[in-house]
This record gives structure tokens, C-alpha cells and sequence, in this order.
């Protein structure tokens, strides 16, 4: 599955907005987050399935920083770690009816951690974007929260390290 999923990661990135993070226009409400240059090349964290109502594939990448800190265990993630999830519709192959695809391209959300700049939101700051362009507001204004309420004790990170 972790080999589908840095598949899934390489053909649809361009259709997420790779690159998108080199503008200031493109940069997060309330955090200034954007999507990091190449991160394409990232290594893959995990792959998961998000059941309905989302209904969507999604995978998770890391910079070396972020890798380093899921191979050693080491919580919290340090300052530089920076985590890439892209997201994708799923679909029935059409070759392969047993297996789910990624179709239409949903959303990318990037979180970074520098625990001065972010000190009020548990050390991370976030960016939720669609179609290379960040969303409102009001949408980032969710991010930490629903992460401070469910995943605290993890340093406020849902994905662990796929084996």
C-alpha cells in the first residue's frame, strides 16, 4: 500500500497545486503557511482511506526533518518538521474492480512545526489549500482545534509512521 501511495503522491501532485508555496498570496489565513517547493519528493509517512462522508485516499509525506523524528520515535516532532497530506476522491478502478484510485484531487494541508512562531497552537501552524490556493479564514480556524481535541498526547499529529 505505502508503494500505491507514493504513486498516487507522484501523478497527482501537479493537480494539487505542487509548488504552489514560492507566493506570498498563496500563504494560509492566520498562520501564512503555503505548500513547500518540492515536496513531491518527500518520503511517504503513511497512506489511509478516509471513509464516507469524505470518501477520499490520502497521503501523508515528510520532510527529512519529520522522517527523522517518526523513525526515532521522537515526541514532540522538533522545529522544522513539516508534514504534507494530499487527498483525493476514491474511486473504483476501472481495470481492477476490487481497487479503489484516486480521482478527483480534493485538498492539500500542510502543517508546520515551529513551536515559537505557533506557541498558542501547540507548536504547528497550518494550511489548507484547494487548487493551489489556501481556503478562508474560517476553515483554518478549525485546524487546531479539532487537532488539540483529538490528538494532543501525539504532539497534535493524527498520522503515525506506516512500517
Amino acid at each position: 500500500m505505502a508503494v500505491l501511495a507514493a504513486i498516487f503522491v507522484t501523478a497527482a501532485g501537479d493537480a494539487l497545486g505542487a509548488g504552489a508555496g514560492s507566493e506570498a498570496t498563496n500563504a494560509s489565513p492566520i498562520y501564512g503557511v503555503t505548500i513547500p517547493d518540492g515536496y513531491r519528493g518527500w518520503k511517504l509517512v503513511a497512506p489511509a482511506l478516509e471513509a464516507d462522508p469524505l470518501n477520499e485516499l490520502r497521503a501523508v509525506v515528510g520532510n527529512s526533518v519529520a522522517i527523522e523524528a517518526y523513525r526515532a520515535g521522537t515526541l514532540p516532532f522538533p522545529d522544522g518538521t513539516v508534514l504534507v497530506k494530499l487527498a483525493w476522491k476514491r474511486v473504483q478502478s476501472p481495470e481492477f474492480e476490487p481497487a479503489s484510485v484516486p480521482g478527483a484531487a480534493t485538498t492539500v494541508q500542510v502543517m508546520v512545526k515551529d513551536s515559537k512562531k505557533y506557541a498558542a497552537t501547540g507548536g504547528w501552524g497550518f494550511g489548507r489549500f484547494v487548487d493551489g490556493k489556501p481556503v478562508d479564514e474560517a476553515q483554518h480556524q478549525t485546524c487546531f482545534a479539532c487537532h488539540e481535541a483529538r490528538v494532543r498526547g501525539h504532539d497534535h499529529v493524527f498520522t503515525r509512521y506506516a512500517p
